[in-house]
């Protein structure tokens, strides 16, 4: 029986815990080109070459521009521009006692300010809990109210990867200083129009609003009754209330609007606002008995649970805002164009009862018995309900004859356990039928209404099957290793089925599809050194694990789903690689084209179609299996050391044996548009003449897109060391007559990394290293 540390009767005690948190932004993944290396990238690439000599002389005059404002020594580092150094803080009090007749009491406050390395990036929480607790001879009652308050603010400078792509010779404010709107234009054909390039720092001095925010209150009150010496209840009920908004808003003098012209002009400038509530009653009453007698011990528990979940939420989107200082939505102009107030409702209830036993004889033999039975509203009619078992054995092979003189071992344990497990994180009316009113025509004053989904009263639980053995050891000298395998089966997978196209759906929710994933975990903590007299140790940890993932069976609409992923001529919607589903296959295979790399002759790609013979043309029926992104393993390995007060804790994470598609490459070196910087790759490693062996293929003025190739499949091994972890613990000096503890931290997170991967982090947002130095007192 584990209870809470009682505070002394009539004594306070008071802790205090603070930190300083610092942001810095990493930008050692990214390469681009200066402003000398990019002029001559957009000569070799022809955007200075005109069809016509008129064309010609007035890209020739942009030319002479640019090279101009190179020869000035215009070579803007756009990348730190918006950023900074986050100095952020956190706080936590707590206060607790009691008194006599069984009352304690707790009370603690925590605020954290985080500042972001994007400017005029940050997130305030603040979070307050009381506890009451009062002991009345075998009946205990406690109530837990907790409240938090957050508001989050993005940065007015908007998304990072801008200023990724932003020329180095341009320069963000004019000879006045003034910051620019406009840094360039260009047009290769005299007869187009200008495409301009718009300054992202100009948009920051505007007054934008992108903040969210919430409050959230929730109330637990318990009951502990002990019926009897061996026979204990205990009843909660709960409530949570969560009140979150949204909004955004964009002045029309925003670069976004600058091409609204005509009759969009006074359209000019969006507020954006969202308003929800959500609401979580949980009521749960537990029977706890257990009973111990000569060699048997038993344990037994009958849980039975209600809960209820809703959200409700309403939004709306207003234009025309041309007045900068105007930021309230009651001056909008209008709503949205083809635009209405949205909004949304789910409810969710569950009502369900557990029964658990647990045997054990001599500590030697260990039985483990579960039964949950559940019903969700989210299911059929006809399938409300969902019935789970699971059952396990251990054997305690130390206590035994043969093994309890081994003094070197402390514990050898063998497990194996078999059982279902369910799941509800699905669409709430996802078996019902749904209707939806028409809102733009009537029939003699009717207002009709459509079918938007359609029902399927037969729709049971998804069931996860899991499988598992395993066994742990203990030895004398400090070492402990646990081992596991599992096989984990989930059937009657929840997918959308094909329908055909005269009921007017493509698809419903169906059960249909089997998923299998198998694997083992494996951790092992060795206490290499120990000396109570200087409050010293060493203690080495690691662990090891891999799943393996495969489609064991899919629908008909599953598998349509791959040929939904192409456009009408064949080629993918997107030039990333996209999941198929495939039995026998991963969900996390990368399916691309074989390549054969860069022609040196002609610069362009070939690849190996389906019959195996070589060709120019990518065609997405030539797509295999090309690699896995499931490392074969990883885990994470580190130590913790302590001597007198002064620790250090390390943990290293790794993953070996997988597969990467590097969409990096693909986007910021083959995919690009040179009008805006590029990585440095595109500089020096494309194809450029005949005889050139390069990764790269060339590159044009106009490129065509590179779609899913093995060109691009990496292999991907990592290793970082994932935090480290100083402190000093003041206990061996005499402080105590002051405070009852004293220590101080420091930490550090992502402190470094090793991959095989070359891949930009953080392309919105910027990857940022993070630290804290923290105080912590108890008085």
């Amino acid at each position: 029986v584990i209870e809470s540390k009682r505070p002394e009767v009539g004594k306070l005690r008071l802790s205090y815990r603070g930190s300083l948190n610092v942001e810095v932004p990493d930008l050692t993944d990214y390469d681009l080109l200066n402003a000398r290396e990019k002029l001559q990238l957009e000569v070799d690439a022809g955007l200075y070459e005109g069809k016509f000599s008129n064309e010609t002389m007035r890209l020739q005059e942009r030319y002479t521009r640019v090279k101009e404002a190179v020869a000035r020594g215009v070579d803007t580092y756009w990348l730190s521009k918006p950023l900074r150094t986050g100095v952020g803080h956190k706080h936590n009090l707590r206060l607790e006692g009691g008194g006599e007749g069984g009352f304690r009491y707790s009370a603690s406050v925590q605020y954290n300010d985080v500042k972001g390395v994007m400017k005029g990036s940050d997130r305030k929480t603040f979070n307050g809990n009381v506890d009451l607790v009062y002991e009345f001879g075998s009946l205990l009652f406690r109530n837990s109210l907790e409240v938090g308050l957050s508001e989050a603010n993005e940065s007015p400078y908007g998304s990072f990867d801008q200023y990724v792509k932003l020329n180095p010779y341009w320069t963000s404010e004019d000879e006045n200083g003034n910051v620019k709107q406009v840094l360039g234009s260009y047009s290769q054909r005299e007869w187009q129009e200008a495409t301009k390039y718009y300054n992202p720092l100009y948009n920051a001095m505007l007054g934008t609003k992108n903040f969210a925010k919430y409050t959230e209150v929730t109330d637990n009150f318990y009951v502990e009754w002990q019926m009897y010496k061996d026979l204990k209840f205990i009843g909660r009920f709960g409530y949570t209330q969560k009140q979150d908004s949204r909004e955004d808003f964009y002045p029309g003098s925003h670069t976004r609007f600058a091409e609204w012209t005509g009759d969009r002009y006074f359209q000019r400038g969006s507020y954006y606002m969202k308003d929800g509530v959500t609401k979580t009653l949980k009521v749960d009453a537990t029977l706890n008995y257990s009973k111990q007698w000569d060699k048997h011990l038993l344990f037994a528990n009958l849980n039975w649970n209600m809960q209820q979940n809703s959200y409700e939420w309403h939004s709306m989107e207003a234009w025309g805002f041309l007045n900068n200082k105007v930021d309230h939505v009651a001056f909008a102009k209008q709503y949205a164009e083809n635009g209405r107030p949205g909004g949304d409702e789910e409810t969710t209830r569950e009502v369900g009862v557990v029964g658990a036993v647990n045997y054990s004889y001599d500590n030697r033999y260990l039985a483990d018995l579960s039964y949950r039975l559940s019903g969700s509203s989210i299911y059929g009619s006809d399938n409300r309900w969902g019935g789970f078992w699971s059952a396990g054995v251990g054997w305690n092979l130390h206590h035994e004859a043969f093994l309890k003189e081994a003094e070197w071992l402390r514990q050898f344990k063998l497990r194996a356990s078999v059982g279902y497990t369910g799941s509800q994180n699905f669409n709430p009316y996802q078996a019902m039928a749904t209707y939806k009113y028409f809102t733009d025509a009537e029939y003699d004053n009717i207002v009709g209404a459509y079918l938007m989904g359609m029902a399927n009263d037969k729709l049971k639980w998804q069931q996860t099957r899991d499988v598992n053995v395993g066994f742990d050891v203990q030895l004398l000298k400090g070492m402990t290793v646990r081992f596991d395998y599992y096989v984990s089966n989930t059937d009657n997978l929840l997918v959308d089925f094909d329908l055909s196209g005269s009921t007017g759906f493509n698809t419903f929710k169906e059960n249909l599809g089997e998923v299998q994933n198998r694997g083992f975990d494996a951790t092992i903590n060795w206490r290499v050194y120990e000396n109570t007299k200087n409050d010293a140790y060493v203690t080495l940890f690691g662990s090891v694990s891999s799943n393996k993932n495969e489609i064991k069976k899919i629908s008909d609409a599953l598998s349509k789903s791959n040929d939904e992923q192409i456009d009408d001529e064949g080629n993918p919607l997107s030039t990333k690689p996209y999941t198929r589903f495939e039995e026998g296959q991963s969900t996390s295979a990368i399916w691309a084209v074989r390549s054969l790399g860069i022609d040196p002759a002609s610069g362009e790609e070939m690849f190996i179609d389906r019959n195996g013979y070589r060709t120019y043309v990518w065609n997405v029926n030539d797509q295999v299996v090309c690699g896995e992104a499931n490392p074969k393993f990883q885990g994470n390995f580190g130590f913790n050391a302590e001597w007198r007060g002064l620790a250090v804790n390390c943990s290293f994470a790794y993953k070996a044996g997988g597969e990467y598609y590097n969409q990096t490459l693909v986007d910021r070196v083959e995919n690009v548009d040179v009008q805006w910087n590029v990585d440095r790759r595109v500089f020096t490693g494309t194809w450029k003449e005949p005889g050139d062996r390069t990764f790269f293929k060339r590159v044009e003025s106009t490129p065509t897109q590179t779609y899913p190739t093995s060109r691009f499949v990496e292999k991907s091994n990592e290793l970082s060391l994932s935090s480290l972890n100083v402190s000093y613990d003041f206990k061996r000096l005499n402080v105590k007559r002051y405070v009852e503890r004293l220590k101080i931290a420091f930490y550090m997170t992502d402190v470094f990394r090793v991959s095989t991967v070359k891949a930009e982090r953080g392309l919105e947002y910027p990857f940022a290293r993070t630290c804290s130095f923290s105080l912590q007192a108890t008085f």
